[in-house]
């Protein structure tokens, strides 16, 4: 069998050097070596990504969720990434993808609302016109995005109306009740719609973090680029408040009676 790591459990190669280390091309005349190449590289393109973003609405506001993973492939490579952005006095965005796109969207919404600024006129950007903006934004750079990027949460308070909103790097968009991106929108989203949705208007705020916390859960136990530590964001008509780092409880006692896959 092949030693070689990456080919593991293969039948030999026999473009494989003598130390069975590096795989040769076929093309290479006998007189050259590898290093004729270059070094070996693995990717001119490294990417770091977060997973999901949960949201939903509830009677006072709106509230939201999301891990501090930043994934460097299948490495989780940082632990404290932020991924729960907010925007003016009202307004939280949420960002589940590319994490140097999110740095960007970032600072584009921070000049944003510096531009817009009049000081004592009462009018600041709300949550509908941010979304609004990166609705448009998102649909005219399209093809400028990773296209690992995946979607962006927008929750506020507008007026005393709830906002809960989602844009996709293709500009695709909706508002709901419940929201979630990544491996969340098949894990916590069922989640969701039976504890939230048609209760919005009746959930108190333990209520909601009892959901939020049960989803969490569910995708530290499932999501394999998820992990213990997350950030839960509380829009109200008062403000934002967007807790400090903590995990939830969990109980592994299950896995001692799975052995393999199957019975």
């Amino acid at each position: 069998m092949d030693a070689f790591p990456s080919r593991w459990g293969k039948p030999r190669n026999e473009n494989i050097d003598e130390h069975n280390t590096v795989p040769l091309h076929k093309t290479l005349p006998d007189n050259l070596t590898q290093t004729a190449y270059g070094p070996v590289t693995r990717t001119q393109q490294p990417l770091v990504t977060g997973t999901s973003v949960i949201a939903l609405k509830y009677r006072d506001g709106i509230m939201m969720a999301a891990d501090m993973l930043g994934s460097y492939g299948s490495l989780a490579r940082f632990r404290d990434i932020e991924r729960l952005m907010p925007v003016g006095d009202y307004t939280v965005v949420g960002a589940s993808g590319d994490i140097s796109d999110q740095q960007y969207i970032q600072h584009v919404l921070e000049s944003l609302m510096v531009k817009e600024h009049c000081h004592d006129d009462g009018h600041v950007l709300g949550t509908p016109h941010i979304f609004e903006y990166l609705w448009r934004m998102m649909y005219n750079r399209r093809s400028k995005f990773n296209p690992l990027w995946n979607a962006l949460v927008v929750g506020g308070v507008h007026k005393g109306d709830k906002f809960l909103g989602y844009v996709d790097l293709r500009g695709t968009t909706y508002k709901a009740t419940t929201i979630a991106t990544g491996f969340g929108a098949h894990l916590a989203q069922p989640i969701l719609r039976k504890r939230v949705e048609g209760r919005e208007d009746d959930l108190t705020e333990e209520e909601a973090i009892d959901i939020i916390n049960d989803c969490m859960r569910v995708l530290f136990y499932r999501d394999a680029r998820s992990m213990n530590k997350f950030q839960r964001a509380t829009i109200t008509a008062a403000g934002v408040n967007v807790t400090e780092p903590y995990g939830v409880d969990t109980n592994w006692g299950f896995a001692e009676k799975i052995r393999g896959y199957g019975a």
